[in-house]
This record gives structure tokens, C-alpha cells and sequence, in this order.
């Protein structure tokens, strides 16, 4: 369902192109993300590190901007966080019912994808410097699981994350006179109760093409992503993902 709500608003949004450059400016983005994934999750009783893989992961973006004052601009980005750990544990360790003893040895799936709507205004942009700020609705979904095999039984045990919550949004661009290169900066950011989220990506763009048909910008740079939840859906965790990431936008 969530899969199928997007797509319809990235077609609503692909039908506004033909307004590009004398009503609206039309963005759409993508990057592949080598990240390393460290840190614990469980349940309230103890969190435990399940020795995450590294892997690479993509997200897309696509936003809409215009003139049209007092109305935010609108943005809609997907990402994907993927990855598997195993360990043996230290201590009993209890995960969406289950029990699994010392000693056991574990699986893990961490499997979390989540689609940011953000509505957002641009404060200033004079060619070289631009600063964006707004909101962003974050909207989780996804499985974490753990799981063994004792005596040719397997016990799991799967929690379901489905929540949304409120972000601050911050972008800034930097040009780099002289040249075709371009400086950024973005992120969000949630602090509230015992929940802290927050992702940035910083990095360099080149532009690649820039008419009056359509600008086209390789990017290149270091993205984080940090989940430190406190009963999320019954989930606990202290996980960061990080790691270089390459891409391109496209401004019709």
C-alpha cells in the first residue's frame, strides 16, 4: 500500500514537468550508499550487538519547487536500510516473545525502509548560496528479526516497525565561484522524549549539464544515519549506519 502511494505521487509530481523553468522546478535524485552498520537493538531488558554486515544500499528522491509564496515546496525521498548480523549471546536475551538462552547462537535481519515527506521553504538562494528549511514526516516501515536453531527446532522472533514521526529539515547549497563545482549540505533531525533520529549527507556536485532544458549534477560525498529509539513499536536501538556515497540529480 505504501509502495503504491508513492508511486502515485511521484506521477502526480512527473505530470507538473512541463512547467519547468517558467513555473516550477522539478528534481529527481538517486545515490548508491556504501555504509557500515554498528550498534544494538533489542528490547527494553538489553540490547545486543548482532556484529552487522556492511552493505551498500540506494535511495531515490524527487521534489517540486515554485514560486508561489507561502505555499512550501514539497519533497518525497525513499531509502532502504538492509543488513544481517550473527552472534553467540552472553546473557538470555527476550525479542518479540522469544526467548534465547546464553550461549545461544543468533541470527539477525534488520530491515527497516522509510519514506520522508518534507515540506520545506527557501529562505535565501542568490546563485552561489541557497538555505532550505521545513519539516518531515518520516514513515517507518519495515521488520526486524531474530532467530536460532536449538536442537533442529528454529525459535524467531519479528518485530514490526510502522510509525511515523515528525523531523526538522535543513539544506543548504554552496557554489564554488569560478567553477562547476557546488559544496551541500542537508539533513534531519528528531529529539524528543528518549528518542533521537537524525541522518546528513555532506559532499561535492559537479554539473555535469546546465541549458535551459535540463541541468544534470553527479554528487559524491559521506552520509550518516543514527536511530537511538526507545520503545519505537516495542524496539529499542542504538544503531548508526555511515559510509561514502555516489550520485546524480537531474533539474528539469
Amino acid at each position: 500500500m505504501k509502495k503504491t502511494a508513492l508511486a502515485v505521487l511521484v506521477t502526480g509530481l512527473l505530470s507538473t514537468s512541463a512547467m519547468a523553468d517558467t513555473i516550477a522546478g522539478l528534481y529527481i535524485g538517486g545515490s548508491m550508499w556504501s555504509n557500515e552498520a554498528t550498534g544494538t537493538f533489542g528490547e527494553q531488558a538489553g540490547l545486543v550487538d548482532f556484529n552487522l554486515e556492511d552493505k551498500e544500499q540506494g535511495s531515490f528522491y524527487i521534489a517540486l519547487e515554485h514560486p508561489i509564496p507561502l505555499i512550501p515546496n514539497l519533497m518525497i525521498a525513499s531509502t532502504t536500510l538492509d543488513t544481517d548480523g550473527a552472534t553467540v549471546l552472553s546473557q538470555d536475551f527476550d525479542f518479540s516473545g522469544k526467548t534465547f538462552d546464553a550461549g545461544t547462537a543468533v541470527g539477525s535481519t534488520f530491515d527497516v525502509s522509510y519514506i520522508d515527506y518534507t515540506l520545506y521553504y527557501e529562505i535565501f538562494d542568490n546563485g552561489l548560496f541557497s538555505f532550505d528549511i521545513g519539516l518531515t514526516g518520516r514513515d517507518f516501515d519495515g521488520d526486524i528479526t531474530v532467530a536460532s536453531a536449538i536442537g533442529g527446532t528454529s525459535v524467531e522472533g519479528t518485530l514490526a516497525v510502522t510509525e511515523i514521526v515528525p523531523m526538522l529539515y535543513v539544506s543548504t547549497i554552496v557554489g564554488l565561484p569560478g567553477t562547476s563545482f557546488n559544496l551541500f549540505a542537508n539533513g534531519n533531525l528528531l529529539s524528543i522524549d528518549d528518542h533521537t533520529i537524525y541522518d546528513y549527507q555532506v559532499g561535492l556536485s559537479y554539473e555535469l549539464i546546465d541549458n535551459l532544458a535540463v541541468d544534470v549534477n553527479l554528487t559524491l560525498g559521506y552520509k550518516a544515519v543514527k536511530f537511538e529509539l526507545e520503545d519505537l513499536d516495542d524496539l529499542y536501538t542504538n544503531i548508526e549506519f555511515k559510509g561514502a556515497f555516489a550520485g546524480v540529480v537531474v533539474h528539469f
